[in-house]
Parts: structure tokens; C-alpha cells; sequence
């Protein structure tokens, strides 16, 4: 299969033409991606939900992560990456439902499989108000093993570093005969535990999503 291409920037964000992922990432080119946090209201609490990373994945395995996520394909823009939240939970939404949440800007170095990489990525981010039962969505098994939700006010304390951990539910992928399943999950969770970023990336996404779901 052909390697998926990337449109790549400069700096300033001057489009450079395009590239393949790996090269991408090997060389440090700027690219865009899709962030999608999904949450829902009960009364007036809000909840955010949050996928944790498959085992197998080669970056950052088994840590918790936005809720669903993908870079954008050369040519691609945001509203074509809306597919990813269906490609991942099983739930579709149309492009002029998501929340508006801004821009992040970010770099990360690391490995994966032995092989140093470069990430730095423009994220367009967005919310999205999601009433779907947890147990109800279809987990992509080669990308998501769980999603969870926790309260937005705890995690709010949490990546302001004011909580040490906090609880969350939700459901775990299992394979049963050979077919996929949920089955509840529950854990506690802690900042270091999540996909690293700066804090004020999460600290962003929350008091935003918070400000949409309670005005």
C-alpha cells in the first residue's frame, strides 16, 4: 500500500509541497491535524470522554488520548477529517456540529520501532457535544482499546496540577471468539498517563469546551 502524503510547511506555515508520513516526521516538516474532544451534559455537570491508545500503536501505546484524532491527507481539511470520529467510535457527525475550539501548535521528538522521529503539527480542535451510550460505540480495534469519561472540573484540577489522579468510567474493546466487544472499564487516571502535551493545551480544551456546553 502506498504511504499516505502529507501536506508540509515551513516554519511559518508556507506551504513546502507535500511528503510522505515517514519522511514528515524524519525530517521535522510542519503539518496539519484534526483533534475532536468529545463530551456530554448531565444537569449541570459536564463529562469529557477520552480514548485510551491501542497496545500496538507505535507512539505512546496504551496512554490516554484526545478522543479521536487524525492527521489530514495532503489536500484534505478539517471538514474531511470529521470521518475520523466515525472511523474510531462508530459515531457520525456532520463537519457544522463540532465547536470551534482554536488552534494548537506542537512539537514532540521521540522514537518508534527504533526509528527517531520529529512531530510538528498545527492541530485544528474542536468539541463535540456526544449523548451516544459509551457502550454503544464501535471502537476501531487497531486504533482505540477503551474510552473513558471524567468529570470536566476534575480534569480541569487535574492538568493544572491540583489533583494527583482522578476516576474515570467507561468501556474496554475485548475480543471474544474472534469478535470484538465492550465491556465496562474503570480506572484512575493521572496527567502523566496522557499523550504528553503541554498543559495548557488540555487546560484550553476544557474551559472551552465548558464555556460552549454551560452558556
Amino acid at each position: 500500500m502506498p504511504e499516505e502524503l502529507f501536506d508540509i510547511y515551513d516554519e511559518q506555515m508556507n506551504p513546502l509541497g507535500t511528503a510522505t508520513r515517514s519522511e514528515t516526521h524524519a525530517k521535522g516538516y510542519w503539518h496539519r491535524s484534526f483533534h475532536c474532544w468529545l463530551a456530554r451534559k448531565e444537569k449541570n455537570r459536564i463529562y469529557v470522554r477520552f480514548q485510551q491508545r491501542h497496545a500496538g500503536k507505535d507512539t505512546f501505546p496504551g496512554y490516554y488520548d484526545i478522543t479521536a484524532a487524525g492527521h489530514l491527507a495532503a489536500g484534505e481539511t478539517a471538514r474531511d477529517a470529521v470521518r475520523e470520529i466515525e472511523e474510531e467510535l462508530g459515531v457520525a457527525v456532520a463537519f457544522e456540529e463540532l465547536l470551534p475550539l482554536g488552534e494548537a501548535r506542537m512539537e514532540k521528538t521521540g522514537s518508534a520501532g527504533g526509528v527517531s522521529f520529529i512531530d510538528r503539527e498545527v492541530s485544528e480542535v474542536f468539541g463535540y457535544e456526544c449523548d451516544v451510550p459509551l457502550s454503544a460505540l464501535k471502537l476501531q480495534p487497531e486504533e482505540v482499546a477503551a474510552v473513558y469519561e471524567a468529570e470536566l472540573d476534575e480534569l480541569l484540577l487535574l492538568f493544572e496540577g491540583k489533583l494527583a489522579s482522578v476516576s474515570a468510567k467507561g468501556v474496554a474493546l475485548q475480543l471474544e471468539n474472534g469478535q470484538p466487544s465492550l465491556v465496562p472499564a474503570a480506572a484512575r487516571v493521572s496527567a502523566g498517563r496522557f499523550v504528553p502535551r503541554v498543559s495548557s493545551y488540555y487546560v484550553n480544551v476544557l474551559t472551552g469546551l465548558r464555556s460552549y456546553l454551560l452558556a
